[in-house]
């Protein structure tokens, strides 16, 4: 898939009407998302036909990126039940296969397959110090390459 492609089909996905504060949700744009995936594919071959999860996976961007770029699975995960809603709608309008699993990432026991790829645009941290940390931390029990997002602000 080209680039120009995947960041059209990206800017159709429902975002967040209301972002929720105190879970630091910031929307991934579909700019960013559509390089981010794109170049971890092209680049470094870790998506296509590869098991990929989205940790905080809010309305499900990275992970519908993932999966048009020709991961074998998706597995997004997100505290938030409204957050998965907007997701698998919009998995469900791409007509994308994803999983998604309703978790704190803080208490994630990972009984699935070993992931090729997590990628994340998780909490900074700004809001409960250590938040960035904890999703880093659930990344190293089920990854083998993980890309995310921080803030140098």
């Amino acid at each position: 898939m080209k680039l120009k492609q995947l960041e059209s089909m990206l800017g159709e996905l429902q975002q967040f009407s209301n972002p929720k504060a105190e879970l630091e949700q910031y929307p991934t744009g579909p700019h960013i998302a559509s390089r981010m995936l794109y170049t971890a594919e092209n680049s470094l071959g870790d998506v296509s036909n590869k098991i990929v999860a989205d940790f905080g996976c809010g309305c499900g961007t990275l992970g519908a990126a993932a999966s048009l770029m020709g991961a074998e699975q998706v597995i997004g995960i997100d505290i938030d039940s409204e957050s998965l809603e907007i997701a698998s709608l919009n998995a469900e309008d791409l007509e994308l296969d994803i999983n998604f699993i309703q978790c704190d990432i803080r208490n994630l026991v990972w009984r699935g397959p070993i992931v090729d790829t997590v990628v994340m645009n998780p909490p900074f941290g700004t809001r409960r110090n250590g938040a960035d940390m904890d999703f880093l931390s659930a990344a190293l029990k089920v990854y083998l390459d993980y890309y995310f997002f921080v803030s140098l602000s």
